[in-house]
């Protein structure tokens, strides 16, 4: 029954009216949500797009499952006024924030909006970012940042500063516990740089996504030097010189799908295992090919990717760090369906030496893959660490510890291989048994030894060499004899140093053996608060 307004006691609605009341506030509802997710204008779309840019939005939704998204605070706006502020006050307050899936698994993600304040962030933009990865960290899942702003929101002041402090402490705390990933897709400048780099790996995308701590007018006022923002701080040169970006790309939907495909061979947490994916491959198959890719002549190169396809799963792998200091190969593949971590001498690139950026780009590899339960398997042909003065001046003494370190430290399954040379140093820092490899295999084309045959002849057989009649002939026959004597494929294989001499063609079939009936292994480390890694 209908009541009569007039009927109503003074001051109530009539019921009828309730009804409509409510949806109407739903629609309001409705329209400030569609408000907040078109974000402030159509021009400023355009002028996004313009610059070969996504916007915020488009990128997440490339990134996860579709319809997997649900936002946070989507109807967040800032407190702050002075400088006009309180006059804008936008929806998002500049950061899209959430959760959805990859491929199944929760992934949480934000994302900097550049069409609002430049994606600068102030307080209420830092809250929102802080609550997410809070979320993350509780929820045990990876967290996904997705990074396009202008630094701190100069009107807000000290507040926005405080807001990358508690971003940065975030990051820490995650270190090793979720899976951190950060999408550079737009500039990145001062202490805003520094959330990227505590993370576990960096992406970013040429023309469009620089990093620098001071850009280039004040890189000019202060050196002198004129520079652009690409070469200051652009995706090749972190990726080739500094070694800050573990990946670059030339479009944001490439890039965001190798951020995808990452995340398939990641755990969601350091608690659980890399996510298993049923193979293709036959984990018996032979690899043939192997005996003719690595030459037994210590001194020629050759590509130690082509061996890596050769024993992969269908040559599958994803290689971090690739552009930067190449003497060294660390990349994620599969072996029978089990993610697996690979460090490889790169014989192609200074004959695979290890110097202080390869031994610190190896480390961190290493460190990553032990945090997130990923078997290693290091394959081994180094002639030892690069010699020189600005190397030693440089520290390749405490960057070199970092590699022993990491090895060292490491819990998860570890299995070596030396496929050919093997000398000093360089052979036991390279995860060899005697710092706690699981299980050490070489090939019969193996040397393993102090130094190389001929500076072992030249120090060892000084005299006679000098005192010979025909000096060359003399060190010819001691070289050929310490070769004979000291560095033969089965001399380590004899004393224990290697468990076993396998044939190439059988190296897949080996890894696979091992590394499950590694699967099981566990092992605690002494009780400490953490250890105090070389510097």
């Amino acid at each position: 029954m209908t009541i009569a307004p007039e009927a109503l006691p003074s001051g109530s609605a009539p019921e009828v009216t309730s009804h409509q009341e409510t949806r109407g506030r739903v629609a309001h509802l409705l329209s400030l949500r569609e408000q907040a997710e078109r974000g402030p204008s159509d021009r400023a779309t355009e002028a996004q797009h313009a610059k070969g840019k996504l916007t915020a939005r488009e990128r997440i939704a490339l990134l996860l499952d579709e319809g997997s998204f649900r936002e946070v605070e989507q109807l967040r706006r800032h407190r702050a006024s002075g400088f006009g502020l309180e006059a804008k006050k936008p929806y998002t307050d500049g950061v899209v924030t959430g959760w959805g899936t990859v491929e199944g698994r929760t992934v949480f993600v934000y994302a900097h909006d550049f069409r609002i304040f430049g994606g600068a962030l102030g307080e209420a933009h830092a809250t929102k970012i802080h609550k997410i990865m809070d979320m993350a960290i509780s929820a045990g899942a990876p967290l996904v940042s997705l990074n396009d702003g202008a630094g701190a929101r100069i009107q807000e002041g000290v507040s926005a500063l405080a807001g990358y402090g508690g971003i940065f402490q975030r990051n820490t705390r995650a270190s090793g516990v979720i899976p951190q990933i950060s999408v550079m897709l737009g500039p990145c400048a001062g202490g805003a740089a520094y959330s990227p780099a505590l993370t576990d790996f960096v992406f970013m995308v040429r023309e469009t996504s620089q990093m620098f701590i001071t850009g280039p007018d004040v890189v000019k006022a202060v050196t002198g030097e004129e520079i652009t923002q690409n070469g200051l701080g652009g995706a090749d040169v972190h990726a080739e010189t500094s070694g800050v970006a573990h990946f670059a790309y030339d479009d944001e939907e490439t890039c965001i799908a190798e951020v995808r495909y990452l995340l398939s061979m990641l755990p969601s947490n350091n608690r659980e295992l890399p996510p298993r994916s049923e193979p293709s491959d036959s984990a018996e198959r032979r690899c043939e090919t192997l005996l003719d890719v690595v030459p037994t002549d210590g001194g020629r190169p050759y590509d130690m990717r082509e061996v890596i396809a050769e024993i992969v799963d269908d040559g599958e792998h994803m290689e971090v760090h690739e552009r930067w200091a190449t003497s060294v190969i660390t990349t994620l593949a599969r072996l029978d369906g089990q993610v697996v971590g690979i460090v490889a001498s790169q014989p192609r690139s200074f004959a695979g030496v290890l110097d202080i950026h390869s031994s610190e780009k190896a480390a961190r590899f290493v460190q990553m893959c032990d945090a997130f339960n990923i078997p290693i398997v290091t394959l081994v042909d180094v002639p030892g660490f690069l010699p020189g003065v600005d190397q030693e001046h440089g520290g390749i003494i405490r960057h070199g510890a970092k590699l022993l370190y990491a090895y060292c430290n490491a819990t998860v399954p570890r299995i070596s291989l030396i496929l050919r040379k093997a000398y000093g140093g360089a052979y036991i820092v390279m995860d060899s048994q005697s710092i706690g490899a699981d299980l050490t295999y070489a090939w019969p084309t193996n040397e393993i030894a102090v130094m190389g045959a001929e500076g072992a002849a030249n120090v060892i057989f000084r005299r006679q060499i000098a005192d010979a009649e025909d000096s060359e002939a003399m060190r010819t026959r001691m070289v050929k004899e310490y070769k004979a004597e000291l560095m033969h494929p089965y001399y380590a294989a004899e004393r224990g140093l290697v468990d076993d001499v396998i044939d190439p063609a059988e190296t897949r079939e080996v890894l696979i053996r091992s590394l499950a009936m590694l699967r099981t292994k566990h092992a605690d480390l002494p009780s400490r608060k953490h250890g105090n890694p070389p510097q």
